[in-house]
């Protein structure tokens, strides 16, 4: 933990030096043929699956961007750096992006804690800021209350994914006495969590028990004895599908049989590796799209990105990524500038903007309205469940 907090004060100590000299960062955009984009994801680390996915949608749709004519003329020039899973890199990652690259816009990270840890220097160079997958609502609008000027996201928040689990619970599976079991140290899952609990026992629903784990955790036996314990008919289990896939596997072999139900931070090629195809049987998400939907353009993408990755099937990481870039893509289109503070505007003002994993306009506090997806695993396989409005 010490270690921790001495690297988180050697970047702030960094930060106070970029931002005294910050001002004019971007004038040096506006007469180059390229428009430089930074990418800060997690390539390594803990959650090295998000950012590796999410990397794999980028690098498709820059190229397809660029092999049109880039944007208003502009190739995009793409400067990646991995934040390895932690969140002082990722404050490293964004000084060297903002300082020394001087870039238009960052994309990443995946997850919201590593988002966050961006922000500041975001709003203070006046960068774009804009996470694929950072579902936390301080990602924009910071804790007291503040909204993050320069901060946008692309995947919906999870307050509305903690209701759709909720009210699938409740509606689709007509559940009355459920568990909780969240990752206590874990913004995303407390988020989710709490969503979940208050949407739940609107409903009528009964939480019979609530218990928690921490990240790194790999035994759950003795907390899923206790929740077992109590008889619940489901089990909502929000978090990273690290623990997840073995919070899954344990429960299985210890015969707990009802659904089981997280959202996206479950999706992961990994998550089936980790539990078993069999014990994944009667699990659910919440998620951003899936690649079986029949419309034109979703399998367009996907079968430009099978082509890619050796028949690979797109996740919802993938699509996110490939998502993101063409958000920020087409907000610098209609600013007609590589201006940030333009470029700010624009994506304030995106409406009815269709992307691959929905149709987007932004709101007041730079999140997108959009729809999300129920997914069921069925033998280690994403399924299609069900599709919920905003």
């Amino acid at each position: 933990m010490k270690k921790k907090w001495a690297k988180m004060f050697m970047a702030s100590a960094m930060l106070a030096g970029v931002l005294a000299g910050c001002s004019g960062a971007k004038e040096s955009s506006e007469t180059s043929d390229t428009i430089k984009i930074g990418v800060n994801l997690e390539l390594s680390g803990g959650v090295a699956s998000y950012g590796e996915s999410l990397e794999k949608g980028i690098d498709i749709a820059v190229s397809e961007i660029n092999k049109n004519g880039g944007v208003d003329g502009k190739k995009l020039d793409i400067i990646k750096t991995d934040n390895k899973s932690e969140t002082a890199e990722a404050t490293n990652g964004a000084i060297k992006l903002t300082s020394q690259d001087k870039v238009t816009a960052i994309i990443g990270a995946a997850t919201s804690g590593n988002t966050v840890a961006q922000a500041q220097i975001a709003n203070d160079t006046k960068t774009i800021l804009l996470t694929p997958s950072g579902t936390s609502p301080n990602v924009t609008v910071a804790d007291n209350g503040d909204l993050n000027e320069y901060v946008f996201r692309t995947s919906f928040i999870d307050p509305f994914q903690g209701i759709v689990a909720a009210n699938f619970a409740s509606k689709e599976l007509k559940v009355k006495n459920v568990a909780i079991f969240a990752d206590s140290a874990s913004d995303y899952a407390k988020g989710l969590a709490a969503s979940f609990k208050e949407t739940f026992k609107k409903d009528g629903g009964k939480i019979v028990a609530e218990e928690a784990y921490v990240g790194k955790d790999t035994d759950f036996r003795a907390t899923l004895t206790r929740i077992k314990a109590k008889n619940p008919e489901f089990i909502f289990i929000p978090g990273y599908y690290e623990e997840v896939g073995l919070i899954v596997k344990q429960a299985r072999e210890m015969g707990i049989t009802v659904p089981l139900m997280g959202a996206d931070g479950w999706d992961s090629p990994k998550l089936v590796e980790l539990a078993g195809a069999d014990a994944l049987n009667n699990t659910f998400i919440t998620n951003h799209y899936t690649s079986e939907d029949p419309d034109e353009t979703i399998q367009k993408f996907v079968t430009t990105y099978k082509d890619k990755y050796n028949g690979e099937s797109p996740n919802a990481f993938n699509a996110l990524g490939y998502d993101t870039v063409y958000l920020l893509a087409d907000a610098i289109k209609r600013a007609g500038s590589t201006d940030t503070a333009k470029i700010k505007v624009a994506l304030e003002k995106t409406k009815d903007l269709s992307l691959i994993t929905g149709v987007i306009t932004i709101d007041k506090n730079h999140n997108p309205i959009k729809s999300a997806t129920v997914l069921e695993y069925k033998d280690g396989k994403q399924v299609f469940n069900t599709k919920v409005n905003p």
